[in-house]
């Protein structure tokens, strides 16, 4: 096999993956800060091309998507890594992704002419849900493919796949059509909650699990028996914890008290994560050199489960039925997110930075990433708590008081609580730029030395 053949590799795959998702995730938090300037400035955006119903949805659906294409790529890794391999088809691979971006450069495209189906979250046509199911089916054949071809098979690898198929089945109930709209918000929750607090905890686990394993040098069966209880955990809670999204619609009452108590009970997976991964960097026999990898997913655990705690004190249904629909609801989204999935893809994608893209560590600059890390920190933490005060500034005055919407809009405390929301906007804009830059600094080096050996393979072929 040719010098050339080689270049297009498990390492090649993975890393054009990281490509797109992190720059996506720059869109996704330019959009945020648009969001965010339609409360600042009032009516300066009105009716313009990016209106906030546009804005909102480029940065909720910029974030799924970014989520996912980073998701594939430690999928790539994890599974071709763990089973000792390479991926099968590299170059389906990388034209899957081609097909990935470009359905949703035309979602969005579509979006500003008025093109989409109004469901939140799944906003895309219904032909493009056809292209997202035919990308959906081609990467799972590629990692079942790359998994069935392994030298082995670990609990890691089954709990990814799981993950992923079950993603995947998952995208259906949200595009069943019905003329009531509490059945159809019913099978939509389907598609939203199971994804965000079900069966994404198994990706974000399988991630976390392997990067212990990578870094701690920990037995991999003692990581994998916590893996096993934190996913029944999540499992267990995640699925009837959907019933905090039923109190409103229309359903039976029941759903209160389901919904109230397996909410409160949902923290209990991420605790778990916790204590796994706190036990492992514990145990581990030796400090690895990748130190931002290791702080990135420590903090992820601890981030996560912060959001999740968040998130349960507003599904009481006592609560619940004054601070739905504030921005109480956005404070904990933001936190969770980030804490949960967006964390665990940038702890994974600083571990696989000097693998992916050929750098000695004692030759990568960590400073920039930690400025990142924290500055996304701050960021988010500010905006967790700006957010927070708008909402319960709603709550109280609009909710309890009765106060109009647009009164307690031009209140000091919540115009005051936009501002910093913006503000905290562009630190961690700043973070995730920071990021950005460590990431593809080296990696623009390593493109330079692909095309050279690419050149000089050619050169070589045509003068022999």
């Amino acid at each position: 096999m040719s010098e050339q053949a080689n270049t297009l590799d498990t390492r090649t795959v993975v890393r054009w993956h990281f490509i797109v998702a992190i720059l996506l995730f720059q869109l996704q938090v330019v959009f945020g800060l648009l969001s965010v300037a339609h409360y600042v400035f009032g009516d300066f955006f009105y009716n313009h091309l990016f209106d906030f119903h546009v804005t909102r949805t480029y940065h909720t659906n910029l974030l799924i998507v970014w989520l996912i294409i980073g998701f594939m790529g430690a999928t790539y890794h994890l599974i071709a890594d763990e089973g000792q391999t390479e991926v099968k088809w590299p170059k389906l691979a990388l034209i899957n992704l081609g097909l990935f971006v470009a359905g949703g450069v035309a979602g969005l495209i579509g979006y500003l002419f008025r093109y989409w189906q109004g469901r939140e979250f799944v906003e895309l046509p219904p032909y493009l849900d056809v292209a997202v199911v035919a990308v959906v089916g081609i990467f799972l054949a590629n990692v079942i493919a790359t998994f069935m071809a392994g030298k082995r098979r670990t609990g890691v690898q089954i709990v990814m796949l799981i993950g992923f198929v079950l993603t995947g089945a998952l995208y259906i109930p949200a595009n069943l059509h019905f003329d009531n709209e509490a059945l159809q918000s019913y099978y939509w929750w389907w598609t939203v909650h199971l994804w965000v607090e079900g069966v994404w905890e198994l990706i974000m686990g399988s991630m976390l699990a392997f990067l212990m394993i990578k870094m701690t040098g920990v037995d991999r069966e003692i990581i994998e028996k916590w893996l096993y209880v934190v996913i029944s955990f999540t499992l267990f809670t995640g699925v009837l914890g959907i019933g905090h999204h039923y109190y409103w619609i229309g359903t039976p009452r029941y759903w209160l008290v389901v919904g109230g108590l397996f909410s409160a009970m949902e923290p209990l997976a991420f605790l778990g994560m916790v204590l796994y991964a706190v036990y492992a960097k514990n145990r581990a026999t030796a400090e690895h050199p990748n130190k931002m990898a290791m702080l990135w997913a420590i903090s992820c655990t601890i981030m996560a489960t912060i959001g999740v705690l968040h998130g349960m004190a507003q599904t009481l249904p006592v609560v619940n039925q004054y601070t739905h629909g504030t921005h109480v609801t956005a404070s904990h989204g933001h936190l969770a997110f980030y804490g949960a999935y967006a964390m665990i893809n940038l702890a994974f994608f600083t571990y696989m930075l000097p693998i992916s893209n050929k750098v000695e560590m004692e030759d990568w600059n960590q400073g920039l990433n930690k400025f990142s890390f924290y500055a996304m920190l701050i960021g988010m933490l500010g905006i967790t708590t700006a957010s927070a005060i708008a909402g319960i500034t709603q709550t109280v005055f609009e909710r309890l008081l009765g106060r109009p919407y647009p009164l307690v809009q031009e209140m000091e405390t919540i115009v005051t609580a936009y501002q910093l929301w913006m503000f905290f906007g562009f630190v961690f804009l700043a973070g995730s730029v920071a990021f950005a830059v460590n990431f593809f600094k080296p990696g623009l080096k390593f493109l330079e030395e692909d095309e050279a050996l690419n050149l000089g393979t050619a050169e070589g072929t045509s003068g022999a």
